[in-house]
């Protein structure tokens, strides 16, 4: 027996496995140490390869999880070749009777994980050892693999959520101001605040989605009005801006803003699990002209520049979700 062989196979084994279960099944752990390395990487990579061009970038999502899952995949069918590996004959040729050669190893493990076998090569060295050592292979490809690919099916049904959150947030306004503008009525907000506690509700799903799935931080859209990254900034600063720079009982709902904001704050909870980290600078504030051309009643410049400068490290985290998706801000112009 080979000892070397099958150290290294029962370590590559247990790596694939433990990254399989970190990632989908521990929602507070975010990716698993292979799997998340992988995503970064790749992701950095496409953004120095392409010039942050947005087509190019709408296949990071799809390319992340095809590799994510290859890799899973890769890791338990190398892992279970070494473990074969390590007796000369662990698995024979069933018509010859000599010891599989590494490609023969290779193509029973295969076999074994994803069918139970086809009969040209066997285990015989050892008796039931390797006999159970290939039930486990099996047991291992249908448990993992199936976990894998259900992984792969809810991320797709997170994106489309995710999606969605980021249209209807755009189609009100494309920027903070307009959205806060298309809910006034020329006495108030009402009608606004039904629509913004539903968006509060959709966004707090949002965070645990992201939090679950990190890789979700990496489907990047092609269209900023459906980017969530564009969309999260421009729902907390239309929130901040009913809470501070509109005169005090005119604005919305202070418990549907509270609401709303404290979403905002789960949502950016999740950065760490996708290693986004706050801009350096501070983002453009929004220009309250824009509303006083509607007749929006605004506090002063002065006034609002002071709210403004007591949150600035939320809004250096928000400008750090934009950029790190790619994006300007503020990302959309009317």
């Amino acid at each position: 027996m080979n000892p070397v062989y099958l150290a290294v196979g029962i370590v590559v084994l247990a790596a694939g496995i433990v990254d399989i279960v970190w990632t989908t099944l521990w929602v507070d752990g975010g990716s698993g140490p292979v799997s998340g390395r992988l995503t970064t990487g790749i992701w950095k990579g496409l953004r120095a390869a392409t010039g942050d061009r947005n087509r190019a970038l709408s296949l990071a999502g799809p390319l992340i999880l095809l590799l994510t899952l290859a890799t899973w995949i890769g890791l338990i069918w190398l892992g279970w070749t070494l473990i074969f590996s390590s007796e000369p004959l662990a698995v024979v040729n069933s018509r010859t009777g000599g010891p599989a050669d590494w490609w023969g190893r290779f193509y029973y493990v295969a076999y074994t994980m994803f069918t139970d076998g086809n009969g040209d090569y066997t285990p015989v060295y050892g008796g039931n050892v390797w006999e159970v050592a290939s039930a486990f292979t099996t047991a291992s490809g249908m448990a993992f693999v199936t976990l894998g690919v259900s992984y792969v099916l809810t991320v797709l049904g997170a994106v489309s959520d995710k999606r969605s959150f980021a249209s209807t947030v755009t189609g009100l306004g494309d920027r903070s101001e307009a959205f806060l503008r298309t809910g006034w009525n020329g006495e108030d907000f009402r009608g606004l605040e039904l629509t913004v506690e539903s968006l509060a509700a959709d966004l707090s799903t949002l965070a645990e989605q992201h939090k679950s799935y990190p890789i979700l931080h990496y489907y990047h859209s092609e269209r900023a009005d459906r980017a969530s990254a564009v969309a999260v900034p421009i729902l907390d600063e239309a929130l901040m801006l009913s809470r501070y720079a509109i005169p005090e009982g005119e604005g919305l709902d202070p418990a549907i803003v509270d609401n709303g904001r404290s979403s905002v704050e789960s949502y950016l909870e999740t950065l760490d699990t996708a290693f986004i980290d706050p801009a350096p600078s501070v983002p453009r504030a929004p220009d309250l002209e824009r509303l006083r051309e509607d007749d929006v009643p605004t506090v002063s410049d002065e006034v609002f520049a002071e709210a403004l400068a007591d949150r600035t490290d939320r809004r250096r985290r928000l400008l750090g979700v934009v950029e790190a998706d790619a994006w300007e801000w503020p990302p959309v112009k009317e």
